[in-house]
C-alpha cells in the first residue's frame, strides 16, 4: 500500500528542511522562494516499538516496518491558482498525494525573507487554502457544465453527479473545504460520490494536519485554536533543530538535554490522519509491520501481504501483539487460549498479529 503526504504552505516556512529532517534527504535548501520546483520524494519509516519486541521474541533475521511517502511541494503563493509562482504546475502535485502537511511559521529571523514580509501563520494558512478551494471551485465549474448537459439529457448517473457538484460548489463558497464538510456532518461517501472524487481529484477533500514550524516549541493560544476549530492535529517542531540532530540516537539527545525528536509523533500523526493502522506477522525469517485501513476485514487486510491472499482467504489466527508477549511465544500463546480464529467478517484492529491460513 503506497501512501503519501504532501508538505504544503508559502515559500521559506520550513518545508524542506522539514522534508529533509523527516527522509534525511539531502535538497536545496534556499532562502528565496521556488527554489524547489519539482517536488522531492522520501520514504518514511512508520516508527513502531512493538516490531523489535516481536523480532527478538521469534528470533527474526530481519524487522520490516510500514512506511510513508512524504513528498516537498514548492511554496505556493497568493494567486496561484491562476498560475502565479508556477501555482498551476505546483497544486497539480498536491493532486497526487493522499494527505497534506500543512507548514506555517511561527518564527521571526531576520536572515530568513519572508513572501508576505511579516509573520502570521493564520494568515498564511488562509493563503493556501484559499488557493487551495478556488483551484477546486474552477474545476467544479468546468465539470458543471458538462454534468448538467449529460442530466438534461436524462442520465440519472449524470444528475446525481450533478447534485453532488452543486453542493461541493456551495460548501467551498462557504469557506469549508469538503473534506472537513464530509468530516463533520459524519457523512458516508457513497459509489457515486467515490466516483466523482476520484475523476475531479478535488484538493481540499484530502484529509491533513498541520505542522507549526516554532524555534521555542510553542503554539501560540491564537494559532491553537485557530487549527482545532478547523478540526485539524499539529505538531509543534523546529524543523532546523530537527535537521541538526537528525543523525543522533535517542541516548545522545538525551545526553545533550535536547529532549524528543519532533518527528516520530509528526509521522504517527500523520499515519493515524490517513485513517490507517497496522496489523503484524512474526516469525523466524522476519516480523513485519503491514499497513490497511482502519475498518478493513481480515481478508481485506489478507489482501495486502498478497493480492490472491484475499479471494483465497478461509481464515485467521490472531492475537494482540501484547497478549503474544506475555505468552512469551505463539505455541504458549496457543496453549492459554489467547489466539482466536476469525472469519471473513472479523475487523482488523491495530496491533493484530495473525497468520492468514488461505487456499492459494
Amino acid at each position: 500500500m503506497s501512501l503519501s503526504l504532501g508538505i504544503v504552505g508559502l515559500p521559506n516556512v520550513g518545508k524542506s528542511t522539514l522534508f529533509a529532517a523527516l527522509t534525511r534527504n539531502e535538497v536545496e535548501i534556499a532562502n528565496y522562494p521556488f527554489a524547489t520546483i519539482d517536488p522531492n520524494i522520501g520514504v518514511v519509516e512508520v516508527p513502531d516499538e512493538r516490531l523489535q519486541k516481536l523480532a527478538e521474541l521469534s528470533h527474526s533475521a530481519k524487522v520490516v516496518p510500514t512506511i510513508i511517502e512524504f513528498a516537498d511541494i514548492a511554496g505556493l503563493v497568493k494567486g496561484a491558482h491562476e498560475g502565479e509562482g508556477l501555482g498551476n504546475q505546483f497544486l497539480s502535485h498536491i493532486r497526487e498525494v493522499d494527505a497534506i502537511v500543512y507548514v506555517v511559521r511561527a518564527f521571526e529571523a531576520s536572515d530568513i525573507q519572508h513572501v508576505e514580509e511579516s509573520v502570521d501563520p493564520i494568515r498564511d494558512s488562509e493563503t493556501v487554502r484559499s488557493e487551495l478551494a478556488l483551484k477546486d471551485l474552477e474545476t467544479l465549474e468546468k465539470r458543471l457544465v458538462s454534468a448538467a448537459k449529460e442530466a438534461r439529457g436524462g442520465d440519472k448517473d449524470a444528475m446525481k453527479e450533478l447534485e453532488i457538484l452543486q453542493k461541493w460548489q456551495e460548501v467551498l463558497d462557504s469557506g469549508v473545504h469538503i473534506y472537513e464538510y464530509v468530516r463533520d456532518n459524519g457523512l458516508l461517501v457513497d459509489a457515486p460520490t467515490q466516483r466523482v472524487m476520484r475523476t475531479l481529484q478535488l484538493l481540499t477533500a484530502k484529509p491533513a494536519i498541520y505542522l507549526v514550524n516554532t524555534h521555542n516549541g510553542v503554539v501560540g493560544e491564537e494559532l491553537k485554536a485557530y487549527i482545532e476549530a478547523l478540526g485539524y492535529g499539529y505538531v509543534a517542531m523546529d524543523a532546523r533543530a530537527e535537521l541538526e540532530t537528525a543523525a543522533m540516537s535517542a541516548d545522545e539527545r538525551q545526553e545533550l538535554g535536547l529532549g524528543e525528536s519532533a518527528v516520530p509523533t509528526l509521522i504517527k500523526t500523520a499515519y493515524e490522519t490517513l485513517g490507517l493502522i497496522t496489523f503484524l506477522t512474526t516469525g523466524a525469517d522476519e516480523t513485519r509491520a503491514w499497513t490497511t485501513h482502519k475498518g478493513s476485514t481480515a481478508p481485506q487486510a489478507a489482501g495486502v501481504i498478497h493480492t490472491d491472499f484475499e479471494q483465497k482467504f478461509i481464515r485467521a489466527e490472531v492475537v494482540q501483539w501484547d497478549k503474544l508477549l506475555e505468552a512469551n511465544g505463539w505455541s504458549e500463546a496457543r496453549a492459554k487460549g489467547l489466539i482466536r480464529t476469525e472469519g471473513k467478517g472479523y475487523i482488523m484492529q491495530d496491533g493484530d498479529v495473525v497468520v492468514i491460513l488461505h487456499s492459494a
